[in-house]
């Protein structure tokens, strides 16, 4: 086997190897030990500290040697490719004891489960937090067989994979669940992988217990399927709209208001929902108080345009949804109140609006004159316009009809606009 073979196969193995000049500087290095050759310098200059530098006249030395936690069989000097040249080889075979005693100190309290069990399925080793999984101490671990601490069906599966990991001779990592002994059941996700104790191949575990996160996480798949049951069949038109106002999720009563799939409905951006209107601007005001967290829920009015063109106002409950302290999430929309759906018409002043409002109430034209502060010709060129705008025929027709497209709020007495804000507004 030549040099360059050699060097090839070294540098896969934890082996080190060097070359150095007279002043003991490394000018080449290999192996699969250290990963640089500053590494390598490192190491040759711990060297130096603990054994007087050699040369090609001073003999072969042989000692173990420890850098960085590890230890090392060091051969030093080998024999020089050439007279200004020193070479060197290093074997890892292991921690050093301090570093093992530090090693299992802090593995032994470490919040992760861990342990060691022997092909046969007994443990050699196992931590606090292990043992705590099935409410015991180490002490009531180490030296018992699986059998003794899982349940029969539950040791069979940890056997079996204690068999595939030694197989396959590399980390697996799983996620299990495992009975405590007050009967209830836990989860733990980690890696499970082959070591050596001494000659003995064994199994090792590191493993944190899930438990609370799968119970939180089962707990909040539940209230998402009761969230959608109650979305769905409520028959109430609702949707969640993302804070930059695509719609995120729909019901189908949602889809069925505004006449269209349901498949068309996700995704749309919300505005294009809006008819222009007088309570456009406001609406815009209170979306951007939602989002910014100014306000948590907010009642209020829109007209809605569904797919053939018509409209209708609704009252719409917009409600926060996510904890984010500075900006929601997202906004659940719901209809609660809709009003006929009807061909767009011009929007109706504030005069007209609070003619309807004393109309409903049942005032006469001169008395709706006399509030209003107006002549009975100007009343009555009004309620003319009004039944055209609205198809009404007549007065009883008018009323019923500016209730039946949400233009007097169907609560309120007396009668007064669908889109004020105080129950005594005229608009």
């Amino acid at each position: 086997m030549d040099e360059t073979v050699l060097k090839s196969l070294l540098q896969h193995l934890p082996v080190s190897w060097w070359e150095a000049d007279r002043e003991l500087r490394v000018v080449d290095s290999g192996g699969g030990a250290f990963g640089d050759i500053r590494t390598a310098q490192r190491f040759l200059d711990t060297l130096r500290q603990e054994l007087p530098a050699p040369s090609a006249q001073s003999g072969h030395h042989c000692w173990q040697a420890q850098f960085d936690g590890r230890l090392f069989d060091v051969n030093w000097p080998l024999d020089p490719p050439r007279q200004d040249r020193t070479r060197g080889m290093a074997v890892e075979v292991g921690p050093c004891p301090s570093t093992t005693r530090r090693y299992d100190a802090f593995a032994d309290l470490a919040p992760a489960a861990a342990f060691i069990r022997d092909a046969d399925g007994r443990y050699r080793w196992a931590n606090h937090a292990y043992a705590h999984l099935y409410g015991t101490t180490p002490e009531g671990v180490i030296g018992k067989h699986v059998r003794d601490v899982d349940a029969p069906a539950d040791a069979d599966r940890v056997l079996a994979l204690d068999q595939d990991v030694l197989a396959r001779g590399k980390p697996v990592r799983h996620t299990l669940t495992y009975h405590r002994a007050d009967g209830t059941s836990g989860h733990a996700a980690g890696h499970r992988f082959p070591v050596h104790e001494g000659t003995e191949a064994c199994v090792a575990g590191i493993y944190i217990d899930i438990s609370d996160y799968t119970r939180a996480l089962h707990q909040r798949r539940e209230a998402e399927e009761s969230l959608c049951a109650l979305r769905d069949h409520s028959g109430l038109p609702c949707a969640l709209i993302s804070a930059g106002g695509r719609i995120l999720q729909a019901s189908a009563a949602a889809a069925e208001l505004l006449g269209t799939r349901l498949s068309e409905l996700v995704g749309r951006r919300a505005h294009t929902l809006l008819a222009p209107a007088p309570e456009l601007p406001a609406l815009e005001r209170s979306w951007h108080a939602l989002v910014a967290r100014r306000s948590r829920r907010i009642q209020t009015s829109a007209v809605l345009v569904d797919g053939g063109g018509r409209q209708r106002r609704a009252r719409l409950h917009l409600t926060t949804v996510g904890r984010g302290a500075s900006r929601a999430a997202s906004v659940w929309a719901v209809v609660t109140h809709q009003s006929l759906a009807h061909e767009a018409h011009p929007p109706l002043t504030a005069s007209q609006v609070r003619i309807l409002s004393l109309l409903a109430a049942g005032r006469s034209n001169g008395e709706i004159a006399t509030s209003l502060h107006l002549s009975r010709q100007t009343v009555d060129y009004h309620l003319s316009r009004l039944r055209d705008l609205l198809d009404a025929p007549t007065r009883c027709a008018l009323v019923a009809r500016a209730y039946v497209l949400g233009i007097l709020a169907p609560q309120a007495w007396p009668p007064r606009s669908a889109t004020a804000c105080h129950p005594h507004s005229t608009t």
